[in-house]
């Protein structure tokens, strides 16, 4: 069994510890639906396409130690503790120029996208970002650092990093001259002038300070963008940058100019470029739904993909292809079906039957009968270009 996978329900046991908090602390308001939500649908695409990346992150960094290392480090506690540092160091790094240029910026950006300011956030990482990341840790393997060492010095400093995400704990005294703390990270995560491009590290406080980049919280934060992205849209999450990127290089002539703008700062992007692309890919969004059973549908689909990935990921060595290739299907339509519901598509109804789609036909191969996925797909159709089923289904969603 892959036990790693039990960071999963860790995960929701501690945000549930938050929620518990928060309504202590009479603050139910650090937590909203639909930014929550979305918030979730991204960490578990995250945490699903690593399932297929982690191992191949290994095999570079074992074959950058075996071929390329300069040196061999020995195992001893003094260079756990030099690991930690310079773990923590190259992140400093790789956070700022995440900030810094257009082109992780892009990759970077869905980690900031959320006006709240909890654990899900702490989930807002996408697999491009992952994979950018997974560049900048190639320097320790590089520099002789075994790879085994490094995987458990990375996941050290990505647990830390989660709790850095939270509003229910303040700041913590002498700690601040020490560690990035929630108060520390929160002023990262804020869109005040004051604040923009401050605290990169994420364990210690020493880089920044050392590179002009620390700053304490004095005014309270206003969490989010400076301009603020009009969609809950999983897809549009994901994208929207780039689309801004090419829609701002397709604007100028030339190599350089061109590239002027991939390896440029997020600051001299055009800002009009996403308001124009917003208009047309993502019309405006209706007011929020609080039908209590379309909450319970969104809460039931996150659910069930979410357990679905956890038996995918604690069984990943003996689950079978066909089946790592269903789930994973299932889970992103689900996905992208719970981002189309909090923008209130109508579009969501074909998912549905997408779904079920791959369901039978799975099921129908599992009992080898071509007769019965033949059957089921003309079931499927025959329901799917209906209006009837379709004006129930959307009068029970969205009420309309």
């Amino acid at each position: 069994m892959n036990y790693a996978a039990l960071a999963i329900p860790a995960f929701f046991l501690f945000l549930g510890l938050e929620y518990l908090a928060a309504i202590r602390k009479n603050r139910r308001d650090l937590f909203k639906f639909d930014s929550s939500i979305a918030n979730i649908t991204i960490g578990v695409a995250e945490r699903l396409l690593n399932l297929f990346l982690t191992a191949s992150f290994y095999g570079v960094f074992l074959y950058i130690y075996e071929h390329l290392a300069f040196w061999t480090i020995p195992n001893h506690w003094v260079v756990w503790t030099a690991l930690l540092l310079l773990t923590d160091l190259i992140w400093y790094w790789y956070h700022r120029l995440g900030h810094e240029i257009n082109l992780f910026w892009a990759a970077h950006i869905v980690h900031h996208h959320s006006e709240e300011f909890n654990y899900t956030v702490s989930a807002r990482i996408t697999t491009l970002q992952a994979l950018v990341r997974n560049v900048f840790w190639a320097i320790l393997p590089l520099a002789g650092f075994h790879p085994t060492l490094v995987m458990s010095i990375l996941i050290v400093h990505g647990t830390y990093s989660f709790f850095t995400h939270t509003q229910v704990i303040g700041k913590l005294g002498w700690l601040e001259y020490i560690l990035i703390t929630p108060s520390l990270h929160g002023v990262h995560h804020s869109s005040n002038e004051k604040y923009l491009n401050k605290n990169y590290g994420d364990l210690f406080v020493f880089w920044d300070k050392l590179f002009g980049t620390f700053q304490r919280e004095e005014e309270k934060p206003v969490y989010g963008l400076t301009h603020p992205l009009k969609s809950h849209s999983f897809l549009w999450q994901h994208f929207h940058y780039f689309f801004e990127l090419y829609y701002a290089a397709s604007r100028v002539n030339g190599v350089g100019d061109k590239l002027k703008i991939i390896f440029g700062k997020p600051e001299s992007l055009d800002q009009r470029i996403r308001v124009a692309l917003e208009k047309k890919f993502i019309p405006d969004q209706e007011a929020g739904n609080t039908l209590l059973r379309y909450k319970a549908y969104l809460v039931i689909q996150i659910v069930a993909v979410i357990v679905l990935l956890f038996l995918v990921a604690l069984l990943y060595a003996s689950v079978e292809n066909v089946e790592k290739v269903v789930s994973s299907l299932f889970i992103f339509i689900t996905l992208i079906n719970c981002g189309a519901m909090l923008q209130h598509r109508r579009w969501i109804y074909y998912l549905e039957y997408l779904r079920l789609f791959l369901v039978t036909g799975y099921l129908s191969f599992l009992m080898g009968s071509m007769q019965a996925f033949f059957l089921s797909t003309m079931v499927i159709l025959i329901f799917a270009i209906s209006d009837t089923p379709r004006r129930y289904y959307l009068k029970f969603v969205y009420d309309i």
